[in-house]
């Protein structure tokens, strides 16, 4: 534990919170513990924290049910609350909206946009199918899989 033990953090401290699919470790700070929620970092979980008034200094445990349900508003109404600049998914290509996903969405919206483009054959969809580096990186050198590949010697 954090230098706490059990008397100093009461009987109603939860040691795990879930929020959006995600637990939470109850014995971070509620800023530093939305970060475990895919497609939320850390600028977002501290607006978030501003958005539904909660200190994001307190330990997560100490979150009584009705702040665990002003984080789950919050977050769900962040898209709508907050500045484009500051969303995950801006102009959307079927949507052309902004919204900001997160947690199993982040996932499932990867996979769409991965099989968009390797359906209309793009070249960064030809790289993800057949699983090469995508960003014009080095691949002679570096990024190997597999076996360990070394330099064969002349005989």
């Amino acid at each position: 534990m954090t230098g706490m033990d059990e008397t100093q953090l009461g009987d109603d401290f939860s040691y795990i919170i879930r929020i959006a699919d995600t637990d939470i470790d109850g014995l971070r700070k509620i800023s530093v513990g939305l970060c475990s929620i895919k497609g939320i970092g850390m600028r977002t979980a501290e607006m978030i924290c501003r958005l539904s008034g909660i200190d994001g200094s307190k330990l997560g445990g100490h979150l009584s049910d009705e702040e665990q349900e002003k984080l789950r508003d919050s977050i769900g109404s962040y898209a709508t609350e907050m500045p484009w600049w500051l969303m995950n998914r801006q102009r959307d290509l079927e949507t052309n909206e902004d919204a900001h996903i997160v947690a199993l969405e982040v996932k499932m919206t990867r996979d769409d946009d991965i099989a968009r483009m390797a359906g209309i054959k793009t070249y960064r969809g030809m790289r993800h199918r057949s699983g090469h580096k995508v960003r014009g990186q080095r691949l002679r050198s570096n990024g190997r899989k597999g076996s360990a590949l070394g330099v064969q010697r002349k005989k």
